[in-house]
C-alpha cells in the first residue's frame, strides 16, 4: 500500500471488527480526571483509536518482533538488523525507505511521505538502539518481550502472548529492553501510518522519519551523517519522540533537553592490594580519597561546588516560567513511590530543579564487595560522573571546572594511565577522562507560531498537557538543530517508571495505544 497521489494514504483491502477499550484505572488516585481523558477532538487521534482497537494484536506482535532483536550500539550485526526489520517495516506501508550507513558509524533509518501542495517538513525522530545491560539482573531475559498483568513491584504475572485476550487491559506491562526507550515510537508511527491509511487521512505537511542506531552511546556520528546528507535530513520541526511522559500521565512537551558530559575520575593507592591489617592506617586508601574528593563538589543541600558551575546559564522566559508554575505538583506522590524520605534542594519541586544543571555519581568501583569482599587496601578506585547541561553552559568549559575542582583538592591530574614515577612523584593523583559525545543544552521559545501550535495540536489529541522549557534527560538536540538548520521539540510517549536504562525495562500498554493517537495527530498536522 502507498501514499495517494491526492496526498491521502490508500485504505487498506480488510478491516477487523472494532473491539471495546477498557476502563483506564490510575495508579495516582490523586489526579484530576480532566488529566486522564483526551479532548478527542483531533480527528487524527480519533482514527489512530479506532485503528488501534481492530489490531491490537498485529501490533504487539510487529513490536515484540522488532524488540527481539538485540540492539547494543556496539553490536553491528544486531544493529544492522534492526535497521532492515525498520525499513521494511515501513516500506510495507509505503514510506520511501533509505539506510544512511556512513563509515565509522551505526546505520541511520530514514523515511519520506510527501504531501503535494506542502508549504513545509516535519520530521519525527526516534533511536532504535538501547542501553547496554547486564542479562543477569533481568527477571525475565531483556531480548524476549514478555507480557506481564501489572508492574513487577506489583508481583505482576506472565501472561502467554499466544493466549492472550484482546483487546488487551491497558495496564498491562512489556517488558524487554527499548520497550520504552526507544522502540515504542516507532510502533507508534508505523501504526499511525496503518491508521491514517484507513481514515484516508490528507497530509498537509510533508513528513521525514529519522531513526537513529546510536544514540545511547552518545550519538558520536549523528552530526556529522546529518551535515553530510542534509537533504535528506531537511526539515522545518524536527519533533523528537524519546522520553517519558509527565509523572502524573498527562502528555508533556518539552521545548528543550539537557546537555551532558560524562567523566570517569580515578584514584590511586599502593601498586597493588595491601593485606589491610598490615598496612591500615599506613597505605592512603584510594576508596576513601575518592569518597572525601566526590563530597567536596556537592553540598548538603545538593548545591554543586566547582567554581563557577552555574555561570552563563540562560533564564528562562516570563512564558516559561509560567508554564513551570502552572506545572503539576508530584513530589509528594514520587517520594511514595520511590521510598524517599528527603529530596535534594527541597522545598524546590522537581519541575524546578530540571532546569538547572546537575552533577550526578552514576557509578562506583573499588575492588570487591559482598561474598567477594576482601579485607585489602584497594590498588584503585574510579567514580563516573554524569554532569547535565542547560541552556547558556559549554561542556569544555565544564570539563575544565571540574579539572581545576579536582586540583584544588591537591591532584596532580593527568588524563593518562600514571606510570610509578609520576604517582611516586606526588601525594595523590587523580586520572580524569572526559568520554566522548558530549553536547550542550537546546530551548525553543514556547512563543514561536510553531510551539503553540503543536501544543494545540498535542491537547486535542491528548488533553491538558504539562509544557515544560527543558527536560531532565539529555538527546542530542544541539547536534541535529546545528546539522539540520532546525528547531526541536520533544513530545515523548513512555510511562515515567519505565526502568529505562535500568534493568527490566518496560512499557504500559496505555502509554503505546496513548502514543499512536498522538503520532497519528502530529503526522497529520
Amino acid at each position: 500500500m502507498a501514499a495517494c497521489v491526492d496526498g491521502s494514504l490508500e485504505r487498506p483491502f480488510a478491516r477487523c471488527r472494532i473491539m471495546t477499550r477498557p476502563v483506564f484505572r490510575p495508579i495516582f488516585l490523586t489526579l484530576a480526571l480532566c488529566s486522564l481523558i483526551p479532548a478527542q477532538s483531533n480527528p487524527a487521534a480519533a482514527a489512530a483509536k479506532t485503528w488501534r482497537e481492530s489490531h491490537e494484536r498485529e501490533i504487539l506482535s510487529e513490536f515484540r518482533d522488532l524488540l527481539a532483536i538485540p540492539d547494543i550500539a556496539s553490536d553491528s550485526a544486531n544493529i544492522r538488523r534492526n535497521a532492515e526489520f525498520i525499513r521494511t517495516m515501513y516500506e510495507r506501508r509505503g514510506v520511501t525507505m533509505r539506510i544512511v550507513a556512513d563509515p565509522g558509524a551505526n546505520p541511520i533509518v530514514v523515511g519520506e511521505i510527501r504531501a503535494p501542495g506542502a508549504s513545509r517538513t516535519i520530521a519525527l525522530y526516534a533511536h532504535y538502539d538501547g542501553q547496554p545491560l547486564d542479562p543477569k539482573e533481568w527477571v525475565t531475559p531483556p531480548f524476549e518481550p514478555t507480557l506481564r498483568d501489572a508492574p513487577l513491584e506489583r508481583d505482576g504475572r506472565i501472561i502467554p502472548f499466544a493466549s492472550a485476550t484482546f483487546p488487551l487491559n491497558p495496564e498491562y506491562r512489556l517488558y524487554a529492553r527499548s520497550a520504552s526507550d526507544d522502540k515504542a515510537p516507532i510502533v507508534a508511527m508505523a501504526t499511525a501510518i496503518d491508521a491514517l491509511r484507513a481514515a484516508g487521512t490528507k497530509l498537509r505537511s510533508n513528513i521525514r522519519f529519522v531513526f537513529e542506531g546510536e544514540e545511547e552511546a552518545g550519538s558520536p556520528n549523528l552530526e556529522r551523517v546529518i551535515a553530510a546528507h542534509r537533504d535528506l535530513f531537511a526539515a522545518d520541526l524536527w519533533l523528537i519522540c524519546d522520553g517519558p511522559v509527565a509523572q502524573t500521565r498527562q502528555q508533556l512537551i518539552a521545548f528543550g533537553a539537557r546537555g551532558i558530559v560524562q567523566t570517569d575520575i580515578t584514584t590511586y593507592g599502593p601498586r597493588r592490594e595491601l593485606h589491610s591489617g598490615h598496612y591500615g592506617n599506613w597505605a592512603p586508601n584510594p576508596a576513601m580519597m575518592l569518597a572525601r574528593l566526590l563530597a567536596s563538589m556537592k553540598d548538603d543541600s545538593g548545591r554543586v561546588l566547582i567554581n563557577g558551575f552555574y555561570d552563563g546559564i540562560e533564564p528562562l522566559s516570563a512564558t516559561e516560567k509560567r508554564a513551570i508554575a502552572e506545572s503539576p505538583d508530584v513530589d509528594s506522590d514520587l517520594r511514595k513511590e520511590l521510598w524517599l524520605g528527603s529530596t535534594e534542594s527541597s522545598p524546590r519541586r522537581l519541575i524546578e530543579l530540571l532546569q538547572l544543571p546537575s552533577l550526578n555519581v552514576r557509578g562506583l568501583a573499588s575492588s570487591r564487595i559482598g561474598a567477594q569482599a576482601s579485607n585489602v587496601i584497594p590498588s584503585t578506585a574510579t567514580a563516573a560522573l554524569d554532569i547535565r547541561l542547560v541552556k547558556g553552559m559549554d561542556f569544555h568549559r565544564i570539563t575544565e571546572r571540574l579539572i581545576d575542582h579536582v586540583r584544588r583538592q591537591g591532584y596532580f591530574v593527568t588524563d593518562a594511565e600514571p606510570n610509578a614515577e609520576t604517582r611516586m612523584a606526588h601525594e595523590r593523583v587523580a586520572r580524569i577522562v572526559a568520554h566522548e559525545g558530549a553536547y550542550n543544552a537546546v530551548r525553543t521559545s514556547m512563543d514561536l507560531p510553531i510551539s503553540q501550535e503543536i501544543i494545540r495540536v498535542v491537547e486535542s489529541a491528548r488533553g491538558p498537557s504539562v509544557r515544560v522549557p527543558t527536560m531532565g534527560g539529555s538527546v542530542p538536540l544541539e547536534m541535529i538543530e546545528r546539522a539540520a538548520g532546525t528547531r526541536t521539540i520533544t513530545i515523548p510517549i513512555a510511562n515515567h517508571d519505565n526502568s529505562q536504562h535500568s534493568f527490566n525495562e518496560n512499557i504500559r500498554i496505555h502509554n503505546l495505544w496513548d502514543g499512536i493517537e498522538l503520532m497519528a495527530a502530529l503526522i497529520a498536522m
